[in-house]
């Protein structure tokens, strides 16, 4: 029986991925340099440290880019793409069941905690959660657990008796390393990754693809509708 879910926040809760692939690529192919998702995905749901799209025009194809009007211009491209998404499908519905269900809700988030406050505020979903988690709490971000062993540490529940909500491949390694149930839920951008071959019955189009009272009672089930 789960005690407590906790989400991913980007990618998860909201797009964010899309909107910071597609204003990369556009970056990019005015330097006449193709970003491909191969490419891009080793800095998703994870840190900048494999793959820094910000330097690597400058770092590996040794172009005389200015860096910081480079990072205004693709900041500002995101901000325009990102007025177009919304809460994604479903998780408002999970946050208000769970809570009516006296679970507990965590966060747990490679991201900073500046990025992730802006942007519950700006959802007005801050209140949901009980614990949050982020890239400022701990030493390794996704796909190392800490973040999920941190946040069910903050909520004093079981690895046993929690559940994921995942849209990367990063992010799912990180729960199953800390020994929890998951489902993933891929965006545009993240569904063109490959999961891991153990993970692929736990995977839907969005979280309405799992009935929510079957999940609580047998995440290990998978998909069940």
């Amino acid at each position: 029986m789960i005690q407590a879910i906790i989400f991913d926040f980007d990618g998860t809760i909201i797009d964010t991925e899309t909107p910071w692939y597609n204003a990369f690529q556009e970056a990019y192919a005015k330097h006449h340099v193709e970003l491909t998702i191969d490419l891009y995905s080793q800095c998703v749901g994870t840190s900048l440290h494999t793959f820094n799209p910000y330097e690597y025009l400058v770092t590996e194809h040794k172009l005389p880019i200015d860096l910081k009007a480079f990072k205004t211009g693709v900041k500002q491209r995101y901000t325009e793409l990102m007025q177009q998404e919304k809460i994604r499908p479903g998780v408002m519905d999970y946050l208000d069941k769970a809570r009516a269900a006296g679970l507990k809700i965590g966060l747990a988030s490679s991201s900073s905690q500046e990025w992730i406050d802006r942007h519950l505020d700006q959802l007005g979903i801050r209140d949901y959660f009980d614990c949050i988690r982020t890239a400022d709490n701990v030493v390794h971000v996704k796909p190392d657990p800490e973040l999920y062993t941190q946040t069910l540490a903050g909520l004093g529940v079981s690895a046993q008796h929690g559940l994921a909500i995942e849209d990367s491949p990063n992010g799912a390694r990180a729960a199953a390393a800390a020994g929890m149930h998951y489902i993933i839920v891929p965006n545009p951008i993240t569904g063109l990754l490959a999961f891991d071959p153990t993970a692929q019955n736990f995977i839907g189009e969005c979280l309405s693809a799992f009935d929510f009272n079957q999940l609580m009672a047998n995440p290990a089930a998978g998909r069940v509708s």
